[in-house]
């Protein structure tokens, strides 16, 4: 780092230290909180950025809990009310980590405020939510405010690599996409029923949790949308012992005699036709046994392949048809060049990244839009039409499977 600073000093350029800041305020301090709280942390010192990252303040509903997490992740000041931390003048951006139901209210809030908006993923709990948040970001991004969708997969280097492969032709005609997510926390019928489990706060279960995720990916990675779903989804455990006390992230302790209903999926299973005619098939479920977080896609097309796992994340498999029969076959291309997306910046080749440094790149990216001034990527447009896939998976799965268009 002694040395980028020498040289933007010799190149006339402010250090880091010095340069102007762009105020982050957070509101959610669980799971979410603690990966946006580490990239925020962590970007300004990593990348060569116009202007630093501060965090100003972070927000929460129990004040012991909130500025405990104030201080262990770095925030200068707490805050008990959403609409407070909005209103301070050091918070240019409102970076969105609770639960969906809250979404809508507090992004349209912040935009009409005259914030930039960081929004984790699913972007709402309805495609009317959704809705209303695309077009409050389209009047901000009239005032030059910046509304992104919090997709952090899209930032896995190998990921983004695979999108330029893509988009350079290298598959040529695309035909089949297909994408799993698979985890097992839900597994035990014993564990509680935490805010994930109730649709007026989730929306959905795996659906919106995990399906989001490759919903997403399959869309950017293809470059088009998905135009119609055929589903199925089924909650295998109905009833679950509710908390004791807050659930934290994933986890929480259960009651050892009340018991509660769980009104989301646990499973989604789907198929789908992307525009162009490419065939889709999609799974996410919490209930695959010895599975912690199973993430993998594969897409072929008339050129080529690509295949990728999360439990590998420095990794992309890649298949060139072209190639002569005899040479042919999947290859192992490990993702740590600098001259692979967003590897300039870290550590020499061969040494690998993992899931935390997706939420670094994302600041990087959200705080690059801001400065340059540059079409918001993945936008909440992008976000309304993940929503409006998740929604069209759950009215062909209530209607026994019938094929469901996506409007886009």
């Amino acid at each position: 780092m002694a040395r980028r600073e020498e040289t933007e000093q010799e190149a006339g350029a402010s250090p880091p230290a010095h340069r102007p800041t762009l105020g982050v305020g957070m509101v959610g301090y669980a799971f979410m909180g603690a990966a946006h709280s580490q990239g925020w942390r962590t970007a300004g010192h990593v990348f060569d950025l116009p202007v630093r990252p501060a965090l100003a303040a972070i927000c929460g509903r129990d004040r012991t809990a909130v500025e405990a997490a104030a201080a262990r992740h770095g925030w200068a000041a707490a805050e008990t009310d959403w609409r407070a931390l909005i209103a301070r003048d050091d918070v240019d951006l409102v970076d969105i980590c609770t639960p969906g139901d809250s979404h809508a209210e507090i992004a349209i809030a912040a935009l009409e405020a005259g914030k930039h908006v960081l929004c984790e993923k699913p972007l709402a709990n309805t495609v009317a939510e959704a809705e209303a948040m695309a077009e409050a970001a389209a009047r901000a991004a009239a005032r030059g405010q910046v509304a992104i969708a919090g997709f952090n997969y899209r930032k896995v280097p190998a990921l983004t690599y695979a999108r330029s492969l893509i988009a350079d032709g290298r598959l040529g005609t695309l035909r089949h996409v297909r994408a799993t997510y698979l985890q097992d926390w839900l597994v035990d019928p014993l564990s509680p029923l935490t805010w994930r489990l109730k649709r007026e706060h989730a929306g959905s279960g795996a659906l919106g949790d995990l399906g989001a995720h490759i919903v997403d990916l399959a869309q950017y990675l293809a470059g088009e949308p998905l135009v119609g779903v055929s589903a199925v989804s089924e909650t295998f455990v109905r009833e679950r012992p509710l908390l004791a006390g807050d659930g934290a992230g994933l986890s929480g302790t259960a009651d050892s005699a009340a018991r509660g209903a769980v009104t989301v999926d646990d499973a989604a299973l789907f198929t789908g036709r992307l525009a162009s005619g490419a065939l889709a098939s999609f799974e996410a479920t919490r209930m695959a046994a010895g599975r912690k977080n199973a993430l993998r896609l594969e897409i072929n097309g008339q050129l080529g392949s690509i295949a990728f796992d999360l439990e590998r994340l420095n990794e992309l498999s890649f298949h060139d048809h072209t190639e002569p029969a005899t040479t042919a076959g999947f290859r192992r291309i490990l993702v740590t060049e600098p001259e692979h997306p967003y590897l300039e910046a870290w550590w020499p080749p061969g040494h690998g990244l993992g899931y935390e440094h997706t939420f670094v790149h994302q600041a990087r990216d959200v705080v690059r839009t801001i400065t340059e001034k540059t079409a918001p990527v993945p936008s909440f447009a992008d976000g309304l039409q993940v929503q409006r896939v998740l929604a069209a998976v759950e009215e062909s799965a209530a209607k026994n499977s019938v094929h469901t268009p996506v409007p886009f």
